[in-house]
This record gives structure tokens, C-alpha cells and sequence, in this order.
């Protein structure tokens, strides 16, 4: 199916512009966990970044045994969602948190166990969408980004308030920008002029701080400054390193965990905590592996997952996704990459 026209999409509500990224293929991983149980209560199955609900729809929708919990930061996405799901009733939960939350959210609901979680990862398309949360560099907007738009730091107050080294640190971490120095030396001085307030006055900014055989690749020479500001704004990394190992421990024996990320900061993480949670612990040099060392997880996916070009073709946003799959094989507590148990 076709992309819609651009102009066509700007009439549509939020929840039909949305195209829900790898939705047959997260569906389909999920499926064998989500199944009725023997003891008649329902699977439950957690959505950490609901975002306008198209992912959760269609598990509520394919898999009539499930019951659904359903985890967002914004209350416009929430909202938005929350419409989109009424028709489900008691079968979806909706809860404004974020996803390393989790362990709260669940002893809150009185869940003790889930059998599936579903999360992906990133700026939603209502973020991207609606101009004036400042997420995107295609438009002028205030310079805001923050997924939970009533609280916390703006992208404007970091770039008015940090000094250039601290500044210089978040763009060279979170968005690998090789010229954050350049960049966070500039943002100094023509602050000092007039605050930042708007996003097309930083586009500008960057692609004059960046040399010309530079920016003749790679698409927008912003996007790695924008990437960074908002990780930085919604200390999305640490959330993330929180959330995985969260989302396992939850895991009821056959559970299944699907994660999709978008850049490669957030793949790692998942990749490192997935690694630790499929090895041995073992000590090595022993000839047989004792049970109570065995890995508590096994991957279902082969490295990380792409999108194909019938998906590309029809969500063009689907270009940088990985996708990563594990299923719980044993019961047991999943230490964090680099600690124990």
C-alpha cells in the first residue's frame, strides 16, 4: 500500500496518520504468549511507549485473550490512544508513566507476572507530527521536546543554561556529533546575544558550524543535535537501561519480549542487557553447565531485525528500526550488563 500523500496526511486525525512500525512482524512474536491459559485468567501483555495506540489496537484486536496494559508519559498520546482503545473496555489499561516505571505500575495494577511487553523505542509520530513540540527540524517551533510536555527541562533551557563543556558532552554522546565542540561554542555565544527560543534559528546554527564537505551527506546536519537535546531532555538512555531488565524480570516463564529501536545508542543497550540475559553464568572451564547457571532467555531474533522494502515502502519511518526478540526459558532475576543478579 502506498504512502498517503503528505497533503492528504495533514488532514487526517493523529491516529490515522500514524503507521505503526513492523506491526504484523511484533504481532506474530507475540502471539504464542498471548494465548488462552489453562487456568482461564488472561495473558497480559504491556505496551511501555503506547504512543496513539496502533500497536495495541492490533493485539487487542488479533489476540481476543489478552488483556492489555499500556504505559505513556504523554497525556496527549494518552488521550489520543485512550479513544482509539475504548471500545476494549476493561481489556485495556491505561497508565501515564515512564517505561522504567514499570515494576510500580504493574505492583500497582496488582499484576505479578506479564507474558508479553511490547516496546518501541523513541519519538512517537504524534511528537514528530505536531509542530509545536519542537521535536522536529523541518519547521520553526519552540524549542521544547519534552515527551511529557508539563514537566521538566526544555530543549531551550538546556541550550540557554548548560556551559559549553556540558553541552559539548551531550551532543558528542548522545548524538555522536563530531563537531559538538564547534557547535556548543557557537550555542555560548549567540546566546549571550538573544536566548534560544526557536528550533530553525538552531538549524541554522549547525549548519553553519559544520564544514561544507560535511554536510553534503547524511541527510539534515541538525539531526544529530536534535537527537541529542531530546535524549538529554527526556533522559531517554537512562530510562532505557532501567526499562529492559524491568520488562524481563516481569517476564512469566514463556513470556516474550519485543523491542524496536532507532538509532544506535538505544540498540546497544538493548543488545548488551539481551546478551547478558541469554548467556551462562557459569564459571568457565566447567565440563557441564549446572542447571541453576543456565541462561533464563533465549533470542528469537538473529541479530537485529530490518525493516523490508514493502515496509519501507509503506512507512518511510520504518528506515532505521531494529528489531531484537527474547522468550523466557527459566524463571529467575536478570542481572543488568556488567552486574549480577
Amino acid at each position: 500500500m502506498p504512502a498517503p500523500d503528505p497533503a492528504e496526511r495533514e488532514h487526517r486525525s493523529p491516529g490515522e496518520r500514524h503507521v505503526p512500525v513492523l506491526l504484523d512482524r511484533c504481532v506474530d512474536l507475540l502471539a504464542p504468549a498471548l494465548q488462552p491459559r489453562p487456568d482461564g485468567t488472561a495473558p497480559v501483555v504491556v505496551d511501555t511507549t503506547l504512543g496513539m495506540g496502533g500497536h495495541s489496537e492490533a493485539l487487542l484486536e488479533r489476540l481476543p485473550a489478552a488483556r492489555l496494559v499500556a504505559i505513556d508519559r504523554d497525556p496527549q498520546a494518552l488521550a489520543i490512544a485512550g479513544a482509539r482503545l475504548e471500545r476494549f473496555g476493561e481489556r485495556a489499561t491505561l497508565v501515564r508513566a515512564v517505561y522504567d516505571e514499570l515494576p510500580d505500575v504493574l505492583a500497582d495494577l496488582r499484576v505479578r507476572e506479564v507474558h508479553g511487553v511490547l516496546m518501541d523505542l523513541g519519538v512517537s509520530s504524534l511528537q514528530l507530527d505536531e509542530v509545536d513540540r519542537g521535536f522536529s527540524y523541518a519547521r520553526d517551533a519552540p524549542l521544547d521536546m519534552r515527551m511529557d510536555p508539563t514537566s521538566g527541562l526544555t530543549a531551550a533551557d538546556v541550550l540557554n543554561t548548560y556551559d559549553a563543556r556540558d553541552l559539548s558532552r551531550v551532543l558528542h554522546v548522545y548524538g555522536e556529533e563530531k563537531f559538538a565542540r564547534r557547535i556548543a561554542d557557537n550555542v555560548v555565544r549567540e546566546r549571550a546575544r538573544e536566548p534560544f527560543s526557536g528550533t530553525l534559528r538552531l538549524v541554522d546554527l549547525v549548519r553553519d558550524s559544520i564544514p561544507a564537505p560535511a554536510r553534503r551527506t547524511g541527510g539534515n546536519p541538525a539531526k544529530r543535535t536534535f537527537q541529542a537535546l531530546r535524549i538529554e531532555v527526556n533522559r531517554e538512555l537512562d530510562a532505557l537501561r532501567g526499562a529492559v531488565p524491568a520488562a524481563l524480570d516481569a517476564l512469566a516463564v514463556g513470556g516474550r519480549l519485543v523491542v524496536m529501536s532507532y538509532q544506535s545508542l538505544e540498540d546497544r543497550i538493548v543488545k548488551q542487557t539481551l546478551a547478558v540475559a541469554t548467556t551462562s553464568t557459569a564459571p568457565p572451564g566447567l565440563p557441564f553447565e549446572p542447571p541453576e547457571h543456565a541462561p533464563r532467555f533465549q533470542l528469537l531474533t538473529r541479530g537485529a531485525e530490518r525493516a523490508d522494502e514493502a515496509e519501507l515502502a509503506a512507512n518511510p519511518r520504518s528506515a532505521p528500526v531494529r528489531l531484537r526478540a527474547a522468550e523466557r526459558v527459566r524463571p529467575g532475576r536478570v542481572p543488568a550488563p556488567g552486574g549480577r543478579a
